[in-house]
């Protein structure tokens, strides 16, 4: 799903980035305001997860790859703002130094696994779980269908963003300049992978994540309840 460099035009990549500076922007202040000291070094050890599960790629036809990502798992445990912040570095870092993923891409990258994926997945996870346990069977139904929905979306919205290049910047003769193929082919090849191999993937990641997190950590996921009112920050003062 990383997006090279020379796929999206410098009119498409730069508003991307710069859409991702105040999106940065609100999640470090609610990190600042919802994470506790302790729950820091969680969300270190997230964003690294994050980065060693991307870099198993499997290539998709005109140059985007498919792999699970870990940002909805990240979401659930600590919230969606701080999975954004998480895998954001990740995937700056991937760009900088390994070369996966573009550096002028590096705002769709971030806008579309380290911030739709995250907040797809948390919300959908919110509403398959309702009020069960976080350490229910219920919950880990919906941390797969979470994990599952969350990659997609940010799946589709990737093939999106790659096939609207091939209509919107085409030279005098009509050859594309960046993308190379229409949206239904980058829909097509990018959803196919994703539905089949990657999303499955995805699901069973963020299932078994969550079960290892509740059996082995289980004053994660409590820590993680007592949250439960993201915009109250008297209430997360209290417990500080």
């Amino acid at each position: 799903m990383h997006i090279p460099d020379g796929y999206l035009s410098p009119q498409t990549a730069v508003p991307f980035l710069a859409l991702m500076v105040p999106v940065w922007g609100i999640a470090t202040k609610k990190v600042k305001e919802k994470l506790k000291k302790r729950q820091v070094p969680v969300l270190s050890i997230g964003a690294a997860f994050c980065f060693t599960i991307m870099m198993f790629n499997l290539p998709i036809p005109g140059g985007s790859s498919a792999h699970a990502v870990g940002a909805v798992l990240l979401a659930i445990l600590l919230g969606p703002w701080a999975a954004c912040l998480g895998v954001s570095v990740a995937l700056i870092i991937q760009a900088l130094v390994f070369g996966d993923g573009g550096i002028l891409a590096i705002g769709a990258n971030c806008f579309n696994m380290g911030f739709v994926m995250p907040m797809v997945g948390y919300y959908v996870y919110k509403l398959v779980k309702g009020s069960a346990n976080e350490q229910s069977g219920l919950a880990l139904i919906a941390a797969a269908i979470a994990g599952y929905i969350g990659l997609n979306a940010a799946a589709l919205i990737t093939a999106l963003e790659f096939g609207s290049q091939y209509s919107l910047f085409q030279a005098a003769d009509g050859m594309p300049l960046y993308f190379m193929y229409p949206i239904k082919v980058a829909v097509g090849a990018m959803m196919s992978e994703h539905l089949v191999l990657a999303g499955p993937v995805e699901a069973l990641v963020t299932a078994l994540g969550l079960r290892f997190v509740g059996s082995t950590y289980p004053h994660l996921l409590s820590e993680r309840a007592s949250f439960k009112n993201y915009g109250n920050s008297s209430e997360v003062a209290n417990h500080v």
